[in-house]
């Protein structure tokens, strides 16, 4: 007999729905329900806040998160590359090429804009 495949497309999201729902849903219904004046207080690793709890960070900081990110994200794609590139024909050396000098040239501009330096 054969299954449809369609059932396995119907399981997956369901159990995308179900997955993220069931431990929040399973957390309202294990909380303690009695709330007092304490514990509606915020703290910051375990000590009381003093002074105002919005902090303005640089941008720089996202700045160079973001530039991480984008070389990490890199990484992930130059790893499988890497590993088998004595087995890929020679237009997959070009593709890693291209791929290669787009992400140079947009370190470069990040260079030229200022977005590397700290002031």
């Amino acid at each position: 007999m054969q299954t449809n495949e369609w059932i396995f497309v119907g399981l997956f999201f369901v159990l995308a729905g179900v997955f993220p729902a069931a431990p929040i849903i399973i957390s309202q219904l294990l909380q303690p329900k009695r709330s007092n004046a304490s514990k509606m207080e915020t703290y910051e690793c375990g000590i009381e806040t003093k002074g105002d709890a919005w902090v303005q960070f640089k941008v720089q900081y996202y700045l160079y998160a973001l530039v991480f990110l984008v070389f990490d994200v890199e990484m992930v794609f130059l790893f499988p590359w890497a590993v088998s590139s004595n087995q890929l024909p020679w237009f997959a050396l070009v593709q890693i090429t291209i791929f290669i000098v787009m992400l140079g040239i947009g370190l470069f501009y990040d260079w030229r804009k200022g977005a590397l330096e700290w002031n």
